[in-house]
């Protein structure tokens, strides 16, 4: 496996991102030793709340939050996935899987034995951390879940799939802009556009990404998402999540998993919490089978957080950490 690493000096002088870099080493099925990078904020002591990010960010997502989480007492986890931020990046696309990623971050859970974690999860970081909570569902005291999903065989069935395979070949290879409108608009099939574009289009970018998702316009901001890919052969995995989120009928093995899921979520009785924008084009409305299926969310009062777009840390960091803190001191 071929794996690259981001120069130190990309990262120089982010705004908002003074924080000390920590290093924990994970191994790829073949082998190889990838690093992951992660930050650890706030009282060793103090509860744990573990953000995870999505598709195209990195921890640099939550440089807003922390030091408001950190000022409650919290002590605050953020990982960078593998091929994102300033952990390791296999070169081929072919090096990123599903449950690759669970298996990584998996790894590095066990290497810190975290425990009694309050998990905070949007985009990719819920697809992720949720099959975390399925398969050590003793770890965790608290979930918030913002803009994801875990699509499974109920949101996924066959039929379903199978027709969405046969649309993919057939729709053109889009642009960012073609993308935002076929969000905006609702379109059947619009997530395969997304999809296709992070897969196929040589232009692909993370700043076009973020201004698609988010609207953000500060160079400073989006050169901060930028950071970790110097050139296109650093963003394997960035181009490669789309894809991997088990829509395809060739994702059949990965949905069955998240059934695995599922089942143990619609058991777990610790307290939940939806955070959900209620603005994303992405996943909106998706709160509700949270809210619907796992015991713990029943009989709390959920949050819409306004204007927060896809990146609600991005957007709407006080309004998501003082959530998150009300939250965590009401079911203490």
């Amino acid at each position: 496996m071929e794996v690259l690493r981001t120069p130190e000096a990309q990262f120089g002088n982010l705004p908002g991102y003074a924080f000390a870099p920590h290093y924990c080493d994970v191994k790829a099925e073949d082998g190889t030793t990838l690093r992951m990078h992660y930050l650890d904020e706030g009282a060793p002591d103090g509860e744990v709340i573990l953000c995870l990010h999505g598709q195209p960010s990195w921890s640099f997502l939550y440089r807003k939050m922390i030091p408001i989480l950190i000022d409650s007492g919290y002590r605050v986890l953020a990982p960078d996935l593998v091929g994102f931020g300033k952990s390791d990046k296999p070169a081929s696309p072919d090096d990123y899987s599903y449950s690759a990623h669970v298996d990584w971050l998996t790894q590095w859970l066990e290497a810190l034995d975290l425990k009694d974690i309050t998990l905070v999860c949007q985009d990719w970081g819920g697809l992720i951390g949720l099959r975390l909570v399925g398969l050590y569902p003793e770890r965790f005291a608290r979930l918030v879940v913002a803009n994801t999903g875990l699509p499974d065989s109920t949101t996924m069935p066959d039929q379903m799939s199978d027709m969405m395979g046969m649309m993919y070949p057939q729709i053109p290879v889009p642009s960012a802009a073609d993308v935002g409108d076929a969000f905006r608009a609702g379109a059947p099939g619009a997530f395969l556009f997304w999809v296709k574009y992070s897969a196929e289009n040589p232009d692909f970018s993370v700043r076009d990404v973020f201004g698609l998702l988010s609207g953000i316009d500060d160079d400073a901001v989006l050169n901060g998402y930028e950071a970790p890919f110097p050139d296109g052969s650093y963003l394997a995995g960035a181009r490669k999540f789309p894809s991997l989120v088990p829509l395809l009928p060739h994702h059949r093995a990965e949905r069955e998993k998240n059934d695995a899921a599922w089942k143990v979520l619609a058991q777990f009785d610790r307290p939940v919490l939806t955070a959900f924008s209620d603005d994303d084009p992405v996943t909106r409305g998706g709160d509700k089978r949270f809210q619907e299926t796992i015991p713990g969310a029943k009989d709390l009062t959920h949050v819409t957080i306004k204007g927060g777009g896809h990146f609600l840390q991005e957007l709407q960091p006080e309004a998501f950490s003082r959530a998150i803190i009300d939250f965590m001191k009401s079911t203490s």
